[in-house]
């Protein structure tokens, strides 16, 4: 139940989610972001690295229906590789939604990227297998 058990605890719209978690069985579900197959996409080294879920789900929290809040075409990921300090955030606060960094951002992310090794592909066989 994740965040389920605390926000929205009593809400009509996710009744087939409890419903779901109680009974022992799997929902049914609509996915909402979809990549195609040839992008190679690892979640782990992302969250690893310090890559908030909010910087590509968008404010989840807030969203009564979950929606695709980016376009995650190629330039959008591009961007974030080219650029990765703009969007890192410790490891431990990834799913944090409304992160404040607790520095100027462009000095926090200079140092997490120095800190985790931070080097993502640009090159077309980082992403495309």
């Amino acid at each position: 139940m994740g965040c389920h058990a605390q926000v929205w605890t009593t809400s009509p719209m996710l009744e087939p989610v409890r419903r779901s978690f109680f009974a022992q069985k799997p929902i049914r579900w609509r996915q909402v972001n979809l990549l195609p197959d040839f992008v190679y996409f690892n979640h782990a080294i992302h969250v690893a690295k310090g890559v908030g879920c909010e910087s590509c789900h968008g404010r989840i929290d807030l969203m009564a229906n979950v929606y695709q809040a980016e376009s995650l075409q190629m330039s959008f990921c591009l961007d974030c590789h080219r650029h990765p300090e703009e969007k890192l955030r410790p490891p431990e606060v990834v799913t944090a939604m409304a992160y404040v960094p607790p520095e100027p951002q462009e000095v926090l992310g200079a140092r997490l990227v120095r800190e985790l090794s931070v080097h993502p592909p640009v090159n077309c066989s980082g992403c495309h297998r």
